[in-house]
């Protein structure tokens, strides 16, 4: 065992001492960067700013999209595309199997 150095100051005494982080600290950090990321609002591409889409409409948009996604796959349609039809003041999409 090594001698404990006798008239230190303080600073000398905490020169390499790194204090772990509390768990305390770890959540506040965590509820930070969670409200940082929602405040965070996703820019819309510059097409969609030009046709005239908020942030907020082009999220509903690729929400809708993922769930119609979604039933596809679980109908087990992987091969598809879009046809977009405009049907007199609603626009329409529709999947196109492929085969």
């Amino acid at each position: 065992m090594s001698k404990i150095p006798k008239n230190l100051s303080d600073k000398d005494m905490f020169r390499d001492y790194v204090e772990d982080t509390s768990i305390e600290d770890r959540f506040i950090a965590a509820e930070k960067k969670a409200k940082k990321k929602q405040q965070e609002v996703p820019e819309a591409p510059a097409d969609f700013l030009r046709a005239g889409f908020t942030p907020q409409l082009t999220e509903e948009l690729a929400r809708a999209l993922m769930q119609l996604k979604m039933e596809l796959f679980r109908a087990d349609i992987k091969n598809y595309t879009f046809k977009i039809k405009r049907d007199g003041e609603n626009i329409v999409l529709i999947p196109k199997y492929k085969k």
